[in-house]
C-alpha cells in the first residue's frame, strides 16, 4: 500500500449539552439520559489497511496522547479483527469532554464497516454516538441513540489547561451519593469536587460573557450558547483553547 491508498476520514468531536444519570448497573456502568451533537470541529484520520497496526499522530492537540494498544483508535481496530496504518491529526482538545478518542475510534469503526451503536460502546461510552452523529437523546451506557431534529446553534467553547479524568468524576458522584446538577449536568457538582480549579473557570467565564457556563459532560471544557471569543480573550493569557464552534 502506498500513501495515496490512504483512505481520508473526518472525526467530528461531540458536545453533551444535557446529562442527567438515571442509575448504576450491577457491574458499576453507569445510566445516562444524555443529549449530544455533533460539532464542526474535528479530527482527521488517514487510513491504510496494512498487515500491522502502527498508529501516528500530530496537530495541535496530539502532545502526550498514547499510539499503543490503550489507544481507543487501536481497540476499535483490535474489536474489528483489523490492522492498518493510522496517522490522525488532532484537532479536537483532549482531555476536555469533547469525544476526541471517541470520535476517533467512531471514524475507524465506520471505515470497517461497522452501524451498531450497542457494539461500538464496547470500546468507550461516548464511540456509540460517535458513530451515529448528528443531534440525539443517548440513553443505557450509550448503546440508546434516538435521533432529534437538527438544531443548527453556535457555541463558544473554552477549554481550560487542566486534565479531568472522566472515571473519577463518576467515582466522586458515587461518593457524593449521586448529586443533581442545577444547570443540566449532574456530573459537574461531582467533576467540581473532584477538580476545584474548575469553578474559577466557570466563574471567569461567566463574568467575562454575562452567561452561566455549562460543564461539557465530565469536564474539563465549558461552553456557552452564542459567539464570545472576543470577550474571552484574555483567558487565553491564563492557557485557556477558545474555540467558537457550530453544531451541524
Amino acid at each position: 500500500m502506498t500513501a495515496r491508498d490512504a483512505v481520508r476520514i473526518g472525526a467530528p468531536a461531540k458536545l453533551t449539552t444535557e446529562l442527567h444519570i438515571t442509575g448504576v448497573r450491577d457491574d458499576g456502568y453507569h445510566l445516562v439520559d444524555a443529549e449530544m451533537v455533533t460539532l464542526d470541529l474535528a479530527d482527521t484520520l488517514w487510513i491504510t489497511p496494512a498487515e500491522q497496526t502502527d498508529i501516528t499522530i500530530d496537530g495541535p492537540f496530539s502532545a502526550g496522547l498514547s499510539t499503543g494498544d490503550d489507544n481507543l483508535v487501536a481497540r476499535a481496530l483490535a474489536l474489528m479483527n483489523r490492522t492498518a496504518q493510522v496517522h490522525i491529526h488532532k484537532a479536537i482538545p483532549h482531555g476536555g469532554g469533547l469525544g476526541g478518542g471517541s470520535a476517533d475510534a467512531a471514524a475507524v469503526l465506520r471505515w470497517a464497516g461497522l452501524a451498531d451503536p450497542a457494539t461500538a460502546v464496547q470500546i468507550g461510552a461516548d464511540v456509540g454516538f460517535c458513530l451515529v452523529g448528528g443531534r440525539a437523546r443517548v440513553r443505557g451506557i450509550g448503546e440508546i441513540i434516538d435521533p432529534l431534529p437538527s438544531q443548527h446553534s453556535t457555541i463558544t467553547l473554552v477549554v481550560p489547561p487542566l486534565q479531568v479524568s472522566t472515571p473519577a468524576v463518576y467515582r466522586r458522584w458515587d461518593d457524593l451519593g449521586g448529586p443533581r446538577g442545577d444547570h443540566g449536568n449532574d456530573l459537574e457538582p461531582a467533576a467540581i469536587t473532584e477538580v476545584p480549579a474548575l469553578a474559577h473557570w466557570r466563574d471567569r467565564i461567566g463574568d467575562a460573557c454575562g452567561q452561566r457556563p455549562m460543564l461539557a459532560g465530565s469536564g474539563a471544557t465549558w461552553f456557552v450558547h452564542g459567539t464570545h471569543d472576543d470577550a474571552l480573550a484574555d483567558l487565553i493569557d491564563e492557557g485557556a483553547h477558545i474555540r467558537v464552534a457550530h453544531t451541524t
